[in-house]
């Protein structure tokens, strides 16, 4: 447990490392370019090593150094046989490496931790199913863990809801052009987060292969396009500088984040905006924002293509004026945590006025007080809850490595702000 030392102004440059979004996405495009890439300012935590990892097991060789990765692609050649690839707590490991695995000959287990067992799993097996392979949850429940069984992807047309993750979908985007045949993949629904499928479709480019929207949501991969091996600089984590900045706007201070491109198409870069509209003043540069307030006010705002900083944003309403509605985001509930759930129960514990509902939370300035933050296993929570710290005494956050997910560099990262 670690107790958080109240500030009484922040005044302060930090820097982020690489984003998690990005470092995922090019470590699968380039394991499936011909030849060696070299991942710059890659993110090097828990969650992409489990995708590291996991392509190791499929015949990938990959190396660190410091913040770089060298990734030996094979042109989507991939080891055949019986793979066992665990994934413990990272949601998009086991959504990008289970449709990897299509690709392969062979037979490839898929499972993760105990909350990882509870994250959904059967649109993209039903996707992967559409488009040639075999592919199943094991309990059939549509739930980790999964079994692939392929003979590669054939092609075709593949149809998903949207409402749940869009990994399903950047997940298939980027094994669809080494089908046998076209890909179109259909949404039906909502599709929501819907930035991070633009992420996709940007690296996807940047390897190489163009994706065509075309009306709706729906989108066309032509067969025969070929990721190519290059150099590629990751930008910062729009998710991790978060924190920074509703550091800025909770002590009444100054923070400029580092590494981090206020024009980014993370979606979660648009957190300046709502911080603006809460009655923050934003300096942006190219690759750096700067957040100082007098005066936070509460706001309505429709969160559903920013859902990991809900927390942060929960957060920050806490030491608004007026109330916070955050709407749209009934998919937090199948995250590390049901986040909607924890954010209002750890909000309450402090003092704070919440409502939870189905898909929506509203929080109210109270008095707010120290507590015991349980975490949840939730580096989100964990590192939302420590920024309450910094206005509040007695904030202490239990089971602070679970960081180690997304940021390890957090804590130190916190330090500078002193």
């Amino acid at each position: 447990m670690i107790e958080i030392k109240p500030l009484n102004q922040c005044n302060a440059v930090v820097a982020i490392p690489g984003s998690k979004s990005y470092t995922h996405r090019a470590l699968i495009t380039s394991a499936l370019a011909a030849g060696e890439s070299v991942l710059f300012n890659a993110l090097r935590s828990k969650d992409t090593e489990y995708t590291a990892q996991g392509l190791e097991k499929l015949g990938i060789k990959i190396a660190w150094e410091e913040d770089s990765i060298h990734v030996q692609g094979k042109g989507g050649v991939l080891t055949a046989g019986g793979e066992k690839i665990y994934v413990g707590d990272s949601g998009t490991s086991m959504r990008f490496l289970t449709a990897l695995a299509a690709l392969k000959n062979g037979s490839t287990l898929l499972d993760g931790s105990e909350r990882m067992r509870k994250r959904p799993m059967a649109e993209l097996l039903e996707g992967l199913v559409s488009l040639g392979a075999i592919a199943y949850s094991l309990e059939s429940n549509g739930f980790p863990p999964v079994v692939v069984d392929s003979q590669g992807l054939a092609g075709g047309v593949a149809r998903i809801k949207g409402s749940e993750s869009s990994q399903f979908l950047s997940a298939l985007l980027m094994v669809a052009p080494l089908a046998r045949a076209d890909v179109r993949l259909e949404v039906s629904g909502r599709l929501v987060s819907r930035p991070y499928v633009d992420i996709t479709r940007g690296v996807m480019s940047d390897f190489g292969v163009e994706v065509q929207k075309e009306k709706g949501d729906s989108f066309f991969v032509r067969a025969g396009q070929r990721y190519l091996p290059r150099q590629y600089r990751i930008e910062g984590d729009a998710s991790n500088a978060s924190y920074f900045l509703a550091a800025a706007a909770i002590t009444g201070g100054k923070v400029r984040v580092e590494n981090f491109r206020p024009a980014s198409l993370q979606g979660d870069a648009q957190f300046l905006t709502i911080l603006e509209q809460m009655g923050c003043e934003v300096s942006r540069g190219e690759n750096w924002a700067e957040v100082r307030v007098k005066e936070l006010r509460g706001i309505e705002v429709d969160m559903n293509t920013m859902p990991d900083l809900v927390p942060t944003l929960a957060v920050v309403a806490a030491f608004a004026r007026g109330k916070t509605v955050i709407r749209n985001v009934g998919h937090l509930r199948h995250k590390e945590s049901d986040r909607l759930k924890t954010v209002a129960g750890e909000l309450a514990k402090m003092g704070v006025e919440v409502e939870e509902g189905k898909d929506w939370l509203q929080v109210e300035k109270g008095k707010a007080r120290g507590a015991e933050i349980e975490t949840h296993n939730d580096h989100r929570l964990a590192m939302s809850f420590a920024i309450a710290g910094l206005a509040i005494p007695g904030i202490k956050i239990k089971g602070e490595r679970c960081v180690d997910k997304s940021f390890p560099g957090f804590w130190e990262t916190l330090k500078k702000l002193y």
